[in-house]
């Protein structure tokens, strides 16, 4: 079972996209933690099973319906920079 982002319209994204600090082709922005820190992670640590645990929390969570706008990750940021920190080696 994968994570699934959902359809958003053009006009939806452009709307967003102004909104938020541009994010490199390749990368997506989470937000984390209890102060909903934004991280910009490379788009590969989707297929990764260990992130992959952290958006099926994230949908359990949040649905689609995400605080942020963006895509978020509940869990402490302790923990997300060890899950990251681990994928940078791979």
């Amino acid at each position: 079972m994968g994570f699934r982002l959902p359809v958003v319209s053009k006009r939806a994204s452009n709307q967003a996209s102004s909104k938020c600090t541009n994010v490199p082709k390749g990368y997506i922005a989470v937000y984390v933690g209890d102060e909903m820190k934004r991280f910009v992670i490379p788009i590969s640590y989707l297929n990764q099973p260990s992130f992959q645990e952290l958006l099926n929390q994230a949908e359990e969570q949040f649905g689609y319906d995400h605080p942020t706008g963006g895509l978020t990750i509940p869990c402490r940021e302790d923990v997300f920079l060890n899950i990251t920190s681990r994928l940078n080696l791979c």
